[in-house]
């Protein structure tokens, strides 16, 4: 997002230039969003824009739902007092006008009334929440683009290189353990009115993509959305994946494990292949599936560390 600012007379005239106001970022709208220099009070109305700001140093004044974020998000924890603005879906006006922010963050997922409203209180920079044709790279675009706002290019680059390695490093590891190649299906779920509804993240979600990069397939032969890769089944589509093995994410603050727990005894999900064999993963709680680069290296960690375990 914006250039550093620094003081005194060796500053470049860049850098005098963004202090004067001069800064202006396009965000994925196409919008040019004008600043006054390198935002410091900074407002997230995403999760994934709210670890970014955290992991490039700065802490926002005003997050929505925290709690939430604190239980589904624990690569980059917030420090000290942070507002709570509402939901993510609808973050109130007056507690975000109460901030006096002079950035807010937010995402296409946010409605254009939101949007309309927010601008009225400070500059408002757009960032596309996902694309399912090309997730890593969106990723990446984001993170620069809240940089630049922010002036925190040099730990942006430090960011997106750390993951580029952990990336490597743990498709080295997979490979060296023979599993180059392994199929692996990831999902999430949960239990309404005793049924279990299964999310898988097919070719095109973040996970898929990453875990494609680490030497891992695909074996969901389902389509996922546009935005975010994301399809639907239940426990007899599960029978589709064959040998392929099986890891997913719950969290124990949003509700029991429902693989674990509402088909523990389910025939069908004990019928399982990876059920019989074993190579059923549940990763940790905390790691944000819709993160940013500092998620993306907790699950890196985590799936590669369970496959090789």
């Amino acid at each position: 997002m914006v250039a550093l600012a620094g003081c005194g007379t060796t500053e470049t005239p860049a850098a005098d230039a963004a202090t004067r106001g001069s800064l202006t970022v396009t965000d994925s709208r196409g919008e040019k969003v004008e600043l006054d220099g390198p935002a410091k009070r900074v407002v997230g109305t995403e999760w994934n824009v709210v670890e970014t700001l955290v992991t490039l140093g700065v802490q926002p004044v005003g997050v929505a739902d925290v709690k939430g974020y604190t239980a589904w998000d624990t690569a980059a924890p917030l420090k000290g007092e942070v507002k709570d603005i509402g939901t993510r879906g609808e973050p109130s006006v007056d507690t975000v006008a109460a901030l006096d922010p002079d950035l807010i963050v937010g995402t296409t997922d946010l409605s254009d009334s939101a949007i309309d409203q927010l601008s009225k209180i400070a500059p408002v920079i757009v960032v596309r929440s996902a694309d399912a044709s090309r997730q890593i790279d969106q990723m990446i675009d984001n993170v620069n683009l809240i940089a630049e706002a922010t002036g925190t290019q040099s730990a942006a680059k430090t960011e997106i290189a750390g993951f580029r390695s952990a990336m490597a490093d743990g498709k080295k590891k997979l490979a060296a353990a023979g599993l180059a190649g392994t199929e692996l299906a990831f999902a999430d779920g949960w239990v309404t009115d005793n049924q279990v509804s299964v999310r898988p993240y097919v070719t095109g979600s973040l996970l898929a993509d990453i875990n494609a990069e680490l030497g891992l397939t695909d074996p969901w032969s389902l389509t996922g959305d546009k935005a975010y890769g994301l399809a639907s089944t239940d426990v007899e589509g599960l029978t589709k994946l064959g040998d392929a093995r099986f890891a997913y994410i719950a969290n124990s603050t949003d509700g029991d494990d429902p693989f674990a727990g509402a088909l523990k005894d389910n025939a069908v999900w004990k019928s399982l292949p990876f059920v019989k064999a074993g190579h059923t993963y549940r990763l940790p709680d905390g790691i944000w599936m819709f993160g940013s680069t500092a998620a993306m290296e907790q699950y890196i960690d985590a799936v590669v560390g369970a496959l090789t375990d």
